[in-house]
């Protein structure tokens, strides 16, 4: 059964930079697309990127700020984020590009951007 451990993230100011991480077990990791999420205080959980080998794709509010990217060797996927605003404020998690609200999730990271 999949294990997700997100971790990385913390408090920035608007402008800054994080990176954040995803530690996948229990999978044959590098079969498997993945992606990011993210869910803001009082809102709905809402997809913000997708990897399957090399392909990439972003929610259109992130893009050319967000980098997804995987490491097979180590079953981690990361998220580059940069240029970050205080909506991307958020919850991040993350797990399959399909995955469901009623399917395992992770503890997810906690990333705050000041104004």
């Amino acid at each position: 059964q999949v294990q997700l451990v997100e971790s990385g993230g913390g408090l920035v100011q608007a402008g800054g930079s994080l990176r954040i991480s995803c530690e996948v077990s229990g999978i044959i990791f590098r079969q498997y697309a993945m992606a990011w999420y993210r869910q803001g205080l009082g809102k709905q959980r809402e997809l913000v990127a997708t990897i399957f080998g090399t392909v990439t794709n972003y929610k259109d509010s992130v893009k050319g700020r967000f980098t997804i990217s995987r490491d097979d060797a180590k079953n981690t996927v990361y998220l580059q984020m940069n240029s970050l605003q205080p909506e991307d404020t958020a919850v991040y998690y993350c797990n399959y590009p399909t995955a469901r609200e009623s399917d395992y999730w992770g503890q997810g990271t906690q990333v705050t951007v000041s104004s």
